[in-house]
């Protein structure tokens, strides 16, 4: 079992900033992948940006050259930098944790979720 604690979120004006942090625990597998996905009101959960252990990293076209995501192995901590928030960005964001079951299967794991609310 693995579990995710996020902090960070909150109240902010567009063109303002915040980070997001997201501390796992648990049985951790290598090669998993970490990340935050996104659900605003009466919207499906979307993908923000995962990053793989080992660096690689993967931005919605919303978010790319606004927000930046990494993590830090050593702490099994993943983080959501974001500049640039407009009103679109409010959302409940989750951190997601994937751990590899095989080559080609993976076991999710969610946090609880972090309201980002941007105000016009």
């Amino acid at each position: 079992q693995v579990q995710l604690v996020e902090s960070g979120g909150g109240l902010v004006q567009a063109g303002g900033s915040l980070t997001l942090s997201c501390a796992a625990s648990g049985n951790i597998f290598r090669g998993n992948i970490m990340g935050w996905y996104r659900q605003a009101l009466g919207k499906q959960r979307e993908l923000v940006a995962t990053m793989t252990s080992g660096g690689n990293t993967n931005y919605a076209d919303s978010v790319k050259g606004r927000f930046t995501i990494s993590r830090d192995n050593a702490k099994n901590i993943v983080y959501l930098h974001m500049n640039s928030l407009k009103p679109e960005d409010t959302a409940v964001y989750y951190c997601n944790l994937q751990n590899p079951l095989s080559s080609i299967s993976w076991y999710d794991y969610w946090g609880q979720g972090t309201q980002v609310t941007v105000s016009s």
